[in-house]
């Protein structure tokens, strides 16, 4: 398609003398040798042509191909530009993996600063602090004198009802301030650095444009108040954050490149490996991140794409490992290795597990978005910092006696998939022992449970509630908050609480036919760690309806192939029942909510609607705004321009044939005629503007006409009256269109934008078109 006759070298506007006018000979020649700034690019809120872009990249490698051959700088320059790719990717793995790695560490400090403060060194994490100690035993390695807290730091007393007290009143106090910085900072100095960020971003691939949303206040400031909202105990995760995070640091090294910054396809490639980066920091799973983009995220994913993706994972991996934030040598704080396979049997309680993940993606994707709703049409939208200093008291009051609550969501998941070893102190590993038991330290028997554990499974069905219930209000909030680890949360408490119940039935009653020819007594037959893995992949699927990805996460997690059947088993379910109640996951659910124009590839579109239903003008619309090829003058134009805020302008031979020459964006029509006032002599308001090769006849009296063919397209995508809505639906996705014309044997009838469609899609599913609220 050739779009734009290189518009990035021509500018496309004439100067001819007056005899050339006369008879319309001559070789006119473009006004401008140079390219004017900013043609060919699109408005705030505008969706791009990929097609045009497309094509202007194809003419830019066709160029510097050409030129390689004629110096040795020339053909330097080519390498240049291709490796420039690699480069971006190289400098997008090593900043997205270092931010990751200071936000881990600086997460856990602050984390701990609610509790304590280490004496010794004041910037030490509890734990951190507690390896320095020579006085910490084995027994009580959490306690150390380099760390108090805050009550026996101001009283002296460390036990007794008035340090509780204290101790309670101050981590709530914390909490507040922790959150009151980061939803003031995110107001104060950007706006967008709010939520998760991946229906955004997932919006923004495909074609639209936010501007701001991927800049570099944004990037500083969803840094600094991620790590603040994740301190401050609400629950949420930095895992949704981190892609975000990812895709800001990919748009700043964009901006370095004329390759990417004068394109918006060439970004949008970039931004789809910034998004595999940045879930490969956020669970150390580097080809769960680019199967994640590939899935979840992208719209035009090429192979190239899929390379860089995985390179560009590699060494965000790479970097925070040698960052090493958790001391270790593991990219995520839950990282586990499972000793005993699993059985047949077991794939029961594992798809129950995905009918739970199932079930609770549905109710949480429902009641979110409820409650989202009703904050943009009441008054609660306009108290944001109000409502996020009452959801952290309320969390932090609710979650502080209960320590599996009160500690961060990370810390409750690693412990929840832990295997009870020999060494193991929690509460959930308090299993009476048998005292003649003289088997290797990692393969302990099933035991009988202790009161610890059936204490832990109390504590952990209120967290269970505790976390379905504050997460449905949290997530949305104006700060950065991710969706991945309290989902996790969610699942893994349930998989435990399951696990332990299998377990303990596989105990006292191994005579049980289910249990008989797999679980002997005295050997070590069910892992409840595996079952809160399964639990939390689960959850995870039912609420962002990954499937591949996510299991190739959770193995990555988990580094053990041996789980991958179990994970699979529940990710299906999960999905299948989550898909019986709807099929929107939560981004989806929230890119509706807001009304970006996204029109999804997984969507079918069944109606038996035609092209000349959903044109526009409508039969009671005034007629379509039309430019004629050489009959228009400047004064005209830009009078439409004034009176119309439409995106572009077909162009016709004249108004009575309405015969189709091209299309021209609106943009490119204000700044030719806005650079052509200023740079060429002779233009004034009664020029005739054209776009035909040459000018027309005009008398010698005539001021000099202006010559805009070079920013026509002349080949305007074009479907007849009589297509079906079905194929314009595919096209537009398939293709990346922002509007086509609708023809009849040549005439012009009508336009067809993406936000036409969205609207008749949206009114076929009995939905309000209006709900379209962008451009």
């Amino acid at each position: 398609t050739c779009f734009f006759d290189d518009v990035l070298t021509w500018s496309g506007v004439s100067a001819a003398t007056p005899t050339e006018e006369m008879n319309g000979a001559g070789n006119l020649m473009d006004f401008l040798d140079e390219p004017f700034p900013d043609v060919g690019t699109y408005e705030d809120f505008h969706t791009i042509d990929w097609l045009r872009e497309k094509s202007r990249d194809t003419d830019r490698h066709r160029k510097i191909t050409s030129k390689s051959k004629e110096s040795m700088w020339e053909l330097i320059k080519s390498l240049l530009d291709a490796w420039s790719g690699w480069v971006v990717m190289l400098l997008i793995g090593l900043l997205s993996g270092t931010l990751a790695g200071v936000i881990d560490l600086a997460v856990d400090w602050m984390t701990d600063l609610k509790e304590g403060v280490c004496l010794s060194a004041f910037w030490y994490s509890h734990e951190q602090c507690c390896w320095t100690s020579n006085e910490t035993t084995f027994d009580d390695r959490d306690k150390c004198p380099q760390w108090q807290k805050w009550a026996e730091l101001m009283t002296g007393h460390a036990e007794g009802a008035g340090a509780y007290v204290l101790n309670y009143f101050l981590y709530v106090l914390w909490a507040l301030l922790f959150s009151f910085l980061a939803v003031s900072l995110v107001r104060v100095f950007a706006p967008y650095a709010c939520g998760s960020g991946i229906p955004e971003i997932k919006t923004i691939l495909s074609g639209f444009i936010i501007r701001g949303y991927l800049g570099k206040w944004t990037l500083l400031i969803k840094t600094v108040t991620l790590v603040l909202a994740v301190s401050s105990g609400l629950s949420l995760g930095k895992e949704g954050p981190l892609v975000h995070v990812a895709c800001c640091c990919g748009n700043l090294f964009c901006s370095l490149f004329s390759k990417y910054s004068k394109n918006e396809g060439k970004r949008r490639e970039v931004l789809s490996a910034a998004a595999a980066a940045g879930v490969s920091v956020a669970f150390g799973a580097p080809i769960g991140g680019v199967l994640f983009s590939l899935e979840e995220v992208s719209y035009y994913f090429p192979l190239k794409t899929l390379w860089r993706s995985f390179f560009a994972a590699l060494v965000a991996a790479f970097t925070l490992r040698s960052i090493n934030p958790f001391g270790n040598s593991r990219l995520v704080l839950f990282y586990v290795e499972y000793h005993t396979p699993w059985y047949m049997a077991e794939l029961v309680p594992f798809i129950l597990l995905g009918v739970f993940g199932g079930l609770w993606g549905t109710l949480f994707i429902r009641a979110n978005i409820a409650w989202c709703r009703r904050r943009k049409t009441t008054q609660l939208g306009k108290y944001p910092v109000l409502e996020v200093i009452a959801v952290t008291g309320i969390t932090a009051v609710l979650a502080y006696p209960n320590p599996y609550t009160r500690r961060s969501t990370s810390e409750l998941i690693s412990e929840l998939f832990n295997d009870c070893g020999a060494l193991e102190s929690s509460q959930l590993c308090d299993y009476i022992n048998n005292p003649n038991m003289s088997r290797p330290v990692d393969d302990i028997p099933d035991r009988p449970a202790g009161p610890g554990v059936y204490n832990a499974l109390w504590q952990l069905a209120l967290a269970l509630i505790f976390k379905i219930v504050i997460t449905i209000f949290t997530f949305g909030m104006k700060i950065p908050s991710g969706l991945f680890i309290p989902s996790m949360a969610v699942g893994a408490i349930a998989g435990r609480i399951v696990g332990i119940a299998v377990e303990q039935m596989a105990y006292h009653h191994h005579d049980w036919i289910i249990f008989k020819n797999w679980c002997r007594p005295g050997a070590d037959c069910v892992t409840p760690g595996l079952y809160a893995m399964v639990g939390a992949a689960a959850c995870l699927g039912g609420v962002t309806r990954m499937t591949v990805s996510l299991v190739v996460i959770m193995f990555e997690l988990t580094g053990g192939l041996e789980y991958i059947v179990p994970l699979m088993a529940a990710a299906v379910t999960s999905k299948w029942v989550a898909d019986a109640f709807g099929k929107e996951g939560i981004y989806e659910s929230h890119i509706q909510l807001n009304g970006y124009p996204y029109l999804d590839v997984r969507d079918e579109f069944t109606h038996r609607t035609l092209a000349t239903d959903v044109m526009r003008p409508r039969r009671n619309d005034p007629p379509l705004a039309v430019l004629t090829q050489d009959s228009t003058t400047v004064e005209d134009v830009e009078t439409l321009i004034k009176d119309t805020d439409y995106n572009g302008f077909p162009v016709v031979v004249s108004r009575e044939s309405e015969r189709l020459i091209g299309f021209v964006q609106r943009r490119d029509l204000t700044l030719a005629i806005k650079n052509a006032r200023q740079k060429q002599d002779g233009v004034v308001s009664s020029s005739v503007v054209y776009f035909t090769e040459d000018a027309p006849q005009l008398l010698a009296s005539n001021p000099q006409p202006l010559k805009l063919r070079r920013i026509l397209n002349l080949s305007p995508f074009t479907v007849t009256d009589h297509t079906p809505m079905e194929t314009v639906v595919d096209i537009f996705r398939k293709l990346g269109l922002r509007q086509c014309l609708v023809t009849r044997s040549g005439r012009l009838l009508g336009i067809i934008t993406k936000k036409d469609v969205l609207r008749h899609m949206a009114q076929m599913m009995n939905q309000d078109p209006e709900s379209i609220m962008f451009n």
